[in-house]
């Protein structure tokens, strides 16, 4: 599963403390520069703390002569709302025109329909209750059988990055691995950390 950070550090570096490999997330709220646009990228719209659409559609502009390579742009959204993320997403649509667009999935998208057609990705966002239910289990192996993107936001834990690596999520984000080394490396421990606790219950 591919990490996509929201920071300005060596990316190399953060690669190699993951185990895996490393992209870059640009949002309105940082505004790091494109490092290398030759790596995997998307935008989120940072709506998780402070929605700044003006700082969204200018970041946009910024980076429009690399969007044939950005994997996807969370449509703005509502947090925990997902009919509100709806009428947003249809709101914002047109806006984005040229862009894959990502639909963020909050609380009660299962009791919703996903505008497939106008998506090229779906961005697994929420409660931390809702995001590990059946209903996301479900939104993901629909996406997978469209031929979607499928990204998981707010994954800083070994426990929740096996979770959504399972599910066959295609990339993830989290606020911790993004600054933090230690939470990096913990990722990339996570296999030495099951076979432990395998050992400890068999002992």
């Amino acid at each position: 599963m591919l990490a996509l950070l929201d920071n300005g550090q060596d990316l190399d570096t953060c690669a190699a403390e993951i185990g895996g490999e490393v992209g870059q997330l640009l949002t309105p709220l940082t505004r790091y520069r494109l490092r290398d646009p030759n790596r995997p990228w998307a935008i989120d719209n940072g709506g998780f703390k402070n929605l700044d659409v003006p700082g969204l559609l200018s970041l946009l502009k910024r980076e429009e002569h690399h969007r044939e390579k950005c994997l996807f742009v969370a449509v703005p959204d509502i947090i925990g709302s997902s009919q509100r993320t709806l009428e947003l997403f249809q709101h914002f649509r047109p806006m984005l025109n040229g862009w894959r667009l990502a639909l963020v999935c909050q609380d009660g998208q299962e009791h919703l329909p996903i505008p497939w057609g106008q998506i090229a990705a779906v961005f697994i966002g929420g409660s931390t209750k809702w995001k590990c239910s059946e209903h996301v289990t479900q939104i993901i192996k629909t996406a997978k059988l469209f031929g979607k993107h499928t990204h998981a936001g707010r994954v800083n834990d070994p426990m929740r990055w096996n979770h959504f690596e399972a599910l066959g999520v295609d990339s993830a984000d989290g606020t911790g691995l993004a600054r933090y080394s230690h939470m990096r490396c913990a990722i990339a421990g996570r296999h030495e950390q099951h076979d432990l606790l395998k050992q400890e219950l068999t002992a």
